[in-house]
Order: structure tokens, then sequence, then C-alpha cells
């Protein structure tokens, strides 16, 4: 489903990723964990084309991108269209309504008709739980509320793979369970999925593998219980302690 091999990103002459090799197979959830600064974000950005790799390969079903030679921008316009992503911030534009939030990106880039791309917009709002807010704008709503009008517009475009960027970490605290619950059912449905997050319950409930990261490659990944329970990595257990230290 998802394959990357040797990837590695530069920001000028600061390596980022570092030779990151990484499998999910379809309709497995994995959940990436590490410090701030260890790649995790990137990898999501690279995954999606949002910043271009320095080398390496990304393949998601049958469609792969090697940064080796030259990529043109409509292969990684064809490529985009197989992942939604989720960020920390909502994104959302501000002087469109949560029906028109959900329904620019068919509209707009796969030229879908209007009805039906409303219908559909419909049916993910209530999926989210928002069916009643189809026509307030962003900043009527919640975090929480924006945070999963954002997931609802990501699946909107009928991605293969969700990536979600600590999607909860600018909620307020009871405002994250809605969107978790939200992501769950997601899991629960079969969606692929890979999220960056610091909810350490959602990744041992929901994960089907947990990925520790830090100085831009991959330190130790697992089931959640071999990450959570008996890491064997020392950084990965100085990372987990400091964690728990917080709680």
């Amino acid at each position: 489903m998802i394959a990357v091999q040797s990837l590695y990103k530069k920001f000028g002459e600061v390596e980022v990723l570092k030779g990151l090799d990484l499998t999910v197979e379809r309709g497995k959830v994995v959940v990436v964990i590490g410090p701030s600064g260890s790649g995790k974000t990137t990898l999501l950005r690279c995954l999606n084309i949002l910043e271009t790799p320095t080398s390496g390969s990304v393949q998601i079903e049958n469609q792969t991108l090697d940064f080796s030679g030259k990529v043109s921008s409509k292969e990684i316009a064809n490529f985009r269209r197989l992942t939604g992503m989720v960020f920390q911030s909502y994104n959302l534009f501000p002087h469109m309504t949560v029906l028109q939030n959900v329904m620019e990106g068919p509209m707009t880039v796969k030229k879908e008709a209007k009805a039906q791309v409303e219908e559909k917009a419909k049916q993910l709002l209530a999926k989210v739980g928002l069916a009643d807010k189809e026509t307030v704008y962003p900043f009527q709503l919640s975090g929480g509320q924006q945070q999963r009008v954002g997931i609802a517009r990501a699946l909107a475009m009928e991605p293969k793979v969700m990536l979600f960027d600590e999607p909860t970490s600018a909620l307020d605290p009871e405002l994250v369970g809605e969107v978790l619950r939200v992501m769950k059912e997601l899991a629960e449905e079969g969606m692929t999925m890979i999220v960056v997050t610091h909810e350490m319950r959602f990744a041992q409930e929901v994960a089907d593998e947990v990925i520790f990261m830090d100085d831009g490659k991959i330190v130790e990944r697992g089931t959640p219980d071999d990450i959570f329970k008996t890491p064997k990595v020392e950084r990965t257990k100085q990372f987990l302690r400091l964690i728990h230290s917080r709680v």
C-alpha cells in the first residue's frame, strides 16, 4: 500500500530525514511518536508532497515517485490525490460555509458535478457529527468542530490514505475526544492512516503499529505493546519515561 525507500529531506544544510524506509499495509493505522524536531511532520509532508524529498522514493498503491530524478508537477498533483491531510491548524476557508469548505476540493480539483458533491459533503458532515452546521462559517465553530470539518474536507477527495499531523494539539482538552472519536471510527472502517500525535492512549488503543522517530530516523517500531510495554531501544525508553512523568 505505502512503501518509502531511502527517504532524505534537507532544508539547506540541515538534514531532517535521514534515509527512512517505511512500509504500511492497506487498512492499517500507524502512529508516529517522538520528540519535537525528530522529523515526524516532515515525513507526513513528504508523503503528501507538500515538501519535495531531497532523494528517495515514495509509493502509494501503484503510483511511485522517485526523487533521484526530475518529478513533474503533474505527477505530484496526481500523486497528492491519493492522500488526505489533516493539519494541526484547521486551514478552513473563512469566507466559505462549512458545506462549501467540504465541497471545494472535489469541485475545483476533480471537476465533479455540484449536485453530486453536495450530497457527498452532507453525508460526510453527518459522519463527523456536524449535519446541523452546514450553513455556518468556521469562526462560529469550536476548535474541535473545525477540526472535524477538516477531516470531512479531506475525506471528500476520497483518498486512499489519511495523514494526520497532531490533529488535537491545538485543541482544549475537553475537545480532543470528539476528534479522536471520528478518527477511531475511520480506523474501524478500514481507512489506512498515518497519525503523528502526542495522544499516547489513542496510539495504544487504535494503532496497529507504533513508530518512534528521533533525529530524522526511525529508532524503533512495533505493536503498541512492543513500544509502550517492552521497548528495546534505550532512546525509546527515555522518551516514554519523560512522557509518563508529565502525565
